[in-house]
């Protein structure tokens, strides 16, 4: 029998607790504590954002892409308009939101992540904050924003799109636009949406069309302008 090995991330440690593969390195006590501390630490250092937007996107995304100019571009008129801009804080469309927000003088926040193939913090993130467990890092996009931008990704940016549309349809969050950025891509996902998972009485009408596709910044600007945003808290202590 295959020793068990060491954990390659905490996120992974907590998951395969009590398998034959993976080492427990922590009690459940410690894991709680941790759990505990990782959102205190992030409803502390987020406590004063006000309005804000989170990006998501494939970190795959080069510079030459033109998803890569759109992401920036948008995330800067947003900002124009006073939107914190929050991303992953990795590369790809989470640097170009990011730069986004640089170049419109506001806050660009990245939710970084541990993962065994580590990812650096980009370089266009004035508050950072890193994560263990992606859980809690989920709770801080949807806390801390009042709306998604989902540009083209793979597996991550799914996790957080239907994080969100869950979210909706169960309304945890109302009124909290999801906006898929790049028909061509999308488009195929809100078909299949449609039929067959709607057709066969999967989903109903609504939640099909929670998701807001578009190709138009302009109609991105007006979706978010339409909702309710925070009020937070004075200072971030």
């Amino acid at each position: 029998m295959t020793e068990p090995r060491g954990p390659t991330s905490p996120d992974e440690e907590l998951l395969e607790a009590e398998t034959l593969t993976i080492l427990s390195t922590l009690d459940d006590a410690t894991r709680v504590e941790r759990i505990t501390g990782e959102l205190e630490d992030g409803f502390r250092a987020l406590a004063g954002v006000g309005k804000a937007v989170s990006f998501f996107g494939s970190a795959r995304t080069g510079a030459d892409d033109p998803f890569h100019a759109q992401a920036r571009d948008l995330a800067r008129r947003l900002g124009e308009e006073g939107f914190a801009i929050v991303t992953g804080g990795g590369p790809g469309i989470m640097h170009a939101a990011n730069q986004g927000a640089r170049d419109a003088g506001v806050l660009s926040i990245g939710l970084g992540i541990d993962l065994p193939h580590e990812q650096a913090m980009n370089d266009s993130v004035d508050l950072p904050l890193e994560f263990h467990y992606f859980f809690t890092r989920k709770v801080m996009f949807v806390r801390y924003a009042s709306a998604f931008v989902v540009f083209p990704g793979g597996f991550g940016t799914l996790d957080e799109l239907f994080e969100a549309a869950t979210l909706r349809q169960t309304e945890k969050i109302r009124h909290f636009p999801i906006v898929l950025f790049g028909s061509a891509y999308w488009g195929g996902l809100v078909e299949w949406l449609r039929d067959p998972m709607l057709a066969e009485g999967k989903i109903s009408p609504a939640d099909v069309e929670m998701l807001e596709v578009t190709d138009d910044p302009d109609r991105v600007l007006a979706v978010v302008r339409a909702v309710e945003h925070r009020r937070p808290r004075s200072g971030r202590a």
